[in-house]
């Protein structure tokens, strides 16, 4: 879109939430989504976690270099780890740890070259990281809590995102961009691209909210590095190998095995374990949580 001067990135992203709430209307009113419950809070907190996020992302990425943008998008998953470890429990092996700690030194590798930091840009960052993670993890909380599917919690969160994003999107843009979204020149072919975005992003949408909800966020992020480990493959494959050098095949190589042994060692019984704990039934007994269970999170 930026080849055709569509710079305006919040705006672009309501329009992604309009399609996607579209989609479920209309699977909706054909029977394919079942009718679900999700409290109006819940409602509240996700979009303003999920919208903070795309805000903050577009904000850092615009104020921070390149570099730092990559850095402050790989912290998310010790962040995510973090509130997994704190909200619910879950306790990681020691392989499990170490194969994230893998990813994450071969995406730097590969990913990241200058860096340079602001006040206000590492603030910016700062919010990005924390609201996606947030979101991330509400996207695996709510349908294991309210045992709603995919389509469903896109149902409930996209209609509210779409009007808010669409609300503010505009003049977020104009902060940002000091242009104006609806004095941009619409021709066919930008037209024909927005509507392939929007297209696209339903599935990229439904995608997160599967993964994420049939995993977990952590997992999700792990997964989410293969993509960039791909389009860097591509890129070099069909636009030339500049750029391809040893200490970037090096990197991809790290990340790509710790991918796999992320893959393996989560899957292990005790890899990654949510600890349950309940109070004891018995009046003779002091209402003290004691642990009773342990019941691995998820497979890969």
């Amino acid at each position: 879109m930026a080849t055709y001067g569509f710079s305006f990135a919040t705006t672009l992203t309501g329009m992604h939430f309009a399609t996607t709430t579209l989609l479920t209307v209309v699977l909706k009113s054909l029977g394919y989504i079942q009718t679900s419950h999700l409290p109006k809070s819940d409602i509240i907190k996700f979009v303003l976690f999920a919208n903070c996020s795309i805000v903050g992302m577009n904000v850092s990425l615009m104020w921070n270099s390149v570099g730092f943008y990559q850095i402050a998008k790989l912290t998310m998953i010790p962040v995510s780890c973090l509130l997994e470890v704190v909200l619910d429990n879950v306790r990681y092996s020691r392989d499990t740890k170490l194969s994230i700690i893998l990813v994450l030194a071969g995406v730097a590798v590969c990913t990241v070259t200058d860096v340079s930091v602001n006040t206000k840009g590492f603030i910016a960052a700062v919010i990005a990281v924390c609201s996606t993670a947030l979101q991330q993890y509400y996207v695996h909380f709510l349908q294991r809590k309210y045992s709603i599917g995919s389509f469903n919690l896109l149902g409930h969160t996209a209609p509210a995102q779409a009007a808010s994003l669409l609300l503010v999107g505009p003049f977020m843009d104009y902060w940002l961009t000091n242009k104006r979204v609806d004095a941009y020149d619409y021709g066919l072919t930008s037209t024909l691209f927005i509507i392939l975005s929007c297209t696209i992003a339903v599935g990229t949408n439904l995608s997160q909210f599967v993964c994420i909800g049939r995993f977990t966020a952590v997992s999700f992020q792990v997964l989410g590095h293969m993509k960039t480990i791909l389009v860097l493959f591509m890129g070099f494959i069909f636009f030339g190998k500049e750029g391809l050098n040893l200490h970037v095949v090096l990197g991809m190589a790290i990340a790509i095995a710790g991918m796999i042994w992320y893959g393996n060692a989560s899957s292990k019984p005790g890899g990654k374990e949510r600890r349950s704990f309940s109070l004891p039934t018995s009046k003779t007994q002091d209402y003290a949580a004691v642990p009773v269970s342990s019941e691995s999170v998820e497979k890969v």
